[in-house]
């Protein structure tokens, strides 16, 4: 095992990592809603990634419960069963 022939100095050590200085994070804007995201991350205030919607926001989640909750609305307006819109579809 190699063993150090003598002390090394605290300022000879530091030299070392002196030039390990920390970089910025480099920050890009979003190309759907131009808010500040980092690279190959999706962008967190409105779920898109390059150009394509990959993550459902609330906002979604919302829209989509309002629709089905209206076409339920509808159907129990009209009298069919629930189990029924299909079948007289078809």
């Amino acid at each position: 095992m190699a063993v150090p022939k003598r002390k090394v100095s605290r300022s000879r050590r530091d030299k070392r990592s002196a030039n390990k200085g920390l970089c910025p994070n480099p920050v890009g804007a979003c190309s759907n809603c131009a808010a500040p995201t980092l690279p190959h991350y999706v962008c967190q205030s409105c779920g898109y990634f390059r150009g394509e919607k990959v993550l459902r926001s609330k906002t979604d989640r919302m829209q989509e419960r309002q629709t089905v909750r209206q076409a339920a609305a509808e159907r129990k307006s009209n009298g069919a069963p629930a189990g029924q819109e299909n079948a007289a579809a078809e």
